[in-house]
């Protein structure tokens, strides 16, 4: 043991694998570990580097890991891929993750600390109520439907729905519909309850953060937006500019380069898909905001004549996302280029 630098851990519920190699790459063992073990395996070993898969449990076991001074890296799991040679194990998992973390080229994921991995399911949480929500609200409306009930879209309109199912005088509902829609229109309203006050706490959170507070400044940037970044990007410093940040986010085209011609084609969409809807949807607000887009921001008028309104918002999501890059790895809050003074359209 006193030889191994490099380890590869391949993470499971209960039984791990662990494969060693020393400074040349020769493999020294590739043994089972079972959950209690792992600690105390790690806790005799020397100091060495240690490759992970960056997923569900890989942040708690890199943090544990790396209080006993070793070098944690955890890798994309598309990246570890291409190193099995093959078929599917855990032994040939674990080799490769050794073999891809030693690599000069390799991509890192930061460790999260806890405190980020709350906010994350934070995010999550209210993501959730909001899915529970909608799918409540398109059983209420197809339901009345069925009836020649219908209200205008959006969820404001929802709450005029509501006077009409608790009406015992509305003739146009049998009981057994009325007793069904009353419940379906009570869990709207707990879901509704629930996510005001999650996003109460994400606001209180973003005014006593200060990095949260300066991203706030840039027109589309609103708390949840603020807080999704702290949470999803631990080292903004870890890219390279922000065209790679913008990149990562999934806000860039696809490219399908070859024999020296250039071919962009779709936006990619990989990359984090929440932080990437929530840019999209902050910049459709900006464009509904007619002061930034016909004063402060003359260009976007022009570009929406040209092209339609969501290739549009992507665009400037693309701008907002090299904004915040900027913010975080520079500091300084969003100043207006015009002068005009105006408010953030909060997203």
């Amino acid at each position: 043991m006193k030889d191994v630098t490099t380890i590869g851990l391949d993470l499971a519920k209960h039984v791990f694998q662990a494969f060693g190699a020393d400074a040349e790459g020769t493999p020294l063992f590739n043994r089972k570990l079972r959950r209690a073990e792992v600690l105390r395996f790690f806790e005799r070993l020397p100091r060495c580097l240690v490759g992970m898969e960056a997923c569900a449990s890989a942040h708690y076991w890199a943090r544990e890991i790396s209080a006993f001074g070793h070098d944690v890296r955890l890798l994309p799991p598309q990246y570890v891929k291409p190193f099995v040679k093959r078929g599917k194990t855990d032994a040939a998992d674990a080799e490769a993750i050794a073999e891809a973390v030693t690599r000069k080229t390799m991509r890192f994921v930061p460790v999260k600390t806890a405190e980020q991995q709350a906010a994350v399911m934070v995010l999550k949480t209210r993501a959730l109520l909001v899915r529970q929500r909608t799918q409540a609200i398109n059983a209420l409306r197809a339901h009345l439907g069925e009836l020649g009930i219908i209200a205008p879209t959006g969820i404001a309109n929802v709450k005029a729905l509501a006077p009409i199912i608790r009406d015992e005088e509305d003739t146009r509902l049998p009981p057994a519909a009325r007793f069904a829609l009353t419940e379906i229109i009570n869990q709207i309203e707990m879901l509704a309850t629930q996510i005001d006050k999650l996003e109460r706490e994400i606001v209180i959170q973003a005014k006593q953060d200060d990095e949260m507070r300066r991203l706030a400044t840039i027109p589309g940037v609103g708390a949840i937006i603020a807080m999704a970044v702290k949470a999803f990007v631990p080292d903004p410093a870890g890219f390279k500019s922000a065209r790679h940040f913008a990149a990562w986010i999934g806000l860039t085209p696809k490219a399908h380069s070859s024999g020296g011609k250039e071919r962009l084609g779709r936006i990619s969409k990989m990359g984090n898909p929440v932080l990437r809807s929530l840019l999209t949807t902050g910049a459709a607000s900006v464009l509904r905001h007619v002061q930034y887009r016909d004063r402060v921001w003359p260009w976007l008028k022009n570009m929406l004549t040209r092209r339609p309104f969501k290739v549009v918002a992507v665009a400037l999501a693309n701008k907002i996302a090299r904004m915040i890059w900027v913010l975080l790895t520079r500091g300084g809050i969003y100043r207006d280029p015009t002068g005009i003074e105006a408010g953030p359209v909060a997203a």
